[in-house]
């Protein structure tokens, strides 16, 4: 099996980076010399991916003559226009949704609004998701001061709880954005229904289906001015 194409959630607003954002989306904004979005593209090629779907909404027309078709890093970059098709962005789970003609029968899906520089898109673990039945996988991340409750609870198995329902001890962590997912993860949703993601992984939760890892590497959310600036002060590549 040839590694998992990916999508890159790149859609949303990003209305607490504003004023940044009022002209530029969000995953175009420049991280240590180059738009934030470019720094998954290298990770994903350097990993193997090939086929790559970006999801945009605000201001998409940016996208395209910025990143073009991929070939500069010997990438395909498909997009999934949520603007045009249905009016805006789709949320999480709306956008996965709406690119699974593009994705096929498991693949990667990260955020275009993370700055994650050591994460490895790994081949290995592609394959060994593939060959099970889970709905998803997560990659979960110690909890940030934005999130100091965490997301998700984590057992020792591997498998991801509800906080709320979770054995008396098991750690909580927050959802990097970062995962790989089949299509049963959002197959009862309808192409272009606005959608978020969580109420499907509660529902994958419930069903035993969705599990988790932990990443401990530098990870930022970029979620505001003063979060991307402190990436700009730091030495190229450090998160």
């Amino acid at each position: 099996m040839s590694q998992l194409p990916a999508l890159i959630l790149a859609a949303g607003r990003g209305e607490r980076m504003r004023p940044l954002t009022d002209h530029t989306p969000k995953p175009l904004l420049h991280v240590q010399g180059k738009p934030l979005i470019e720094w998954h593209l290298e990770a994903l090629a350097r990993d193997g991916v090939t086929q790559v779907v970006i999801n945009t909404a605000y201001l998409e027309e940016q996208f395209e003559p910025t990143l073009g078709d991929g070939a500069r890093w010997g990438l395909r970059i498909h997009y999934s226009h949520e603007g045009h098709d249905h009016g805006g962005a789709l949320e999480t789970a709306g956008g996965m949704a709406k690119a699974l003609p593009l994705l096929g029968d498991a693949f990667w899906v990260l955020a275009g609004d993370v700055f994650v520089p050591g994460f490895r898109f790994d081949p290995q673990a592609a394959r060994d998701f593939a060959a099970q039945t889970d709905w998803g996988r997560m990659w979960l991340v110690p909890n940030p001061a934005h999130v100091p409750t965490g997301d998700f609870a984590l057992n020792a198995e591997g498998r991801i709880l509800r906080k709320d329902h979770a054995p008396s001890g098991t750690p909580a962590y927050t959802y990097s954005t970062i995962g790989l997912y089949r299509p049963a993860m959002v197959d009862h949703l309808t192409v272009g229904q606005k959608a978020a993601l969580r109420p499907s992984l509660e529902r994958a939760i419930d069903a035993g289906r969705l599990s988790g890892t932990l990443y401990t590497g530098p990870w930022v959310d970029v979620g505001t001015p003063e979060r991307l600036a402190e990436l700009n002060r730091r030495p190229t590549s450090q998160g």
